[in-house]
């Protein structure tokens, strides 16, 4: 916890809070404000981290237009709390990053959406044309904290870290007059959620390297590329039971399927015969 706490991590911390903006969390505080109130309370909170006896508070409950329709759901922390999670991140991110997979794109340092487009247009001009497309159903939602936070307890080896970890996942959401304990998931809307993200699905992306696959995956958006459509399904059904038997993660089967590159889309994205690419429909209706 002293290298979370230490001040050039704290400096970057907030100078990210404040450049994503956003609004403010339960209790009404915004990022405006931020600065200002770290230089008074500040000394009593690194006090609270060091000693176990910060608790985070519960997130607001959003939501937000998903592009291809409905709603998807957003945890809303306090400016507080996402400043304490940006340094935490920070900090856990520098260790942890370099033992992630190499097929793995999204929330890295020096990693990009383009990027994660590019290598699936390099498997495809290699030959593997078919892609299995596979959809985690409700992943930010449905993470199990008892495996994740197993995760973090080979990782981290300061009880302090892992117990405020810990209570970032069970921090609860307040929905209108209420909370909802959470039990599952880890809410998208701060800083930490996208490495905790990145860190429960990197035990499938080495499964998946240990099985020979080429592969793409980009958070919770995963593609495999295979040479033939029947050695497509079996991947798409062993995967599966892999997701649903060891990670306790199901796949949306009603999204998830095997088909040619021009009739599927990966980050707004689609591909043409010749395996060029084109911003989907979709997006562009966006």
């Amino acid at each position: 916890m002293e290298a979370v706490v230490e001040r050039g991590n704290l400096h970057a911390a907030l100078k990210q809070v404040v450049r994503n903006g956003g609004g403010p969390g339960i209790d009404g505080m915004t990022v405006k404000e931020l600065p200002e109130y770290l230089k008074e309370e500040w000394p009593r909170i690194r006090r609270q981290l060091l000693n176990e006896e910060y608790t985070p508070q519960h997130v607001k409950r959003v939501e937000i237009p998903k592009p291809g329709g409905g709603m998807r759901q957003l945890g809303i922390p306090t400016v507080v709390d996402r400043f304490i999670q940006q340094a935490v991140m920070q900090e856990l991110q520098r260790e942890w990053d370099r033992s992630f997979s190499t097929a793995s794109y999204g929330f890295r340092p020096k990693k990009s959406a383009h990027q994660a487009v590019m290598q699936s247009q390099q498997y495809l001009k290699q030959g593997y044309r078919w892609i299995v497309d596979i959809d985690l159903e409700k992943f930010f939602d449905r993470v199990n904290h008892d495996k994740l936070m197993s995760k973090v307890r080979e990782r981290v080896a300061d009880d302090r870290a892992i117990k405020l970890i810990l209570g970032f996942l069970k921090s609860g959401i307040k929905e209108h007059d209420h909370i909802v304990e959470t039990i599952e998931g880890t809410p998208q809307g701060g800083p930490l959620s996208p490495l905790l993200a990145n860190l429960m699905l990197d035990q499938l992306d080495k499964e998946l390297e240990r099985r020979g696959h080429r592969f793409v995956r980009y958070a919770d958006d995963l593609n495999i590329y295979v040479r033939r459509r029947r050695a497509g399904k079996r991947v798409l059904k062993s995967v599966g039971n892999y997701l649903s038997s060891r990670m306790k993660l199901r796949v949306n089967e009603a999204k998830s399927g095997v088909d040619l590159p021009w009739r599927c889309e990966f980050l707004g994205f689609s591909f043409i015969a010749k395996l060029k690419r084109r911003i989907s429909e979709k997006s562009i209706k966006r």
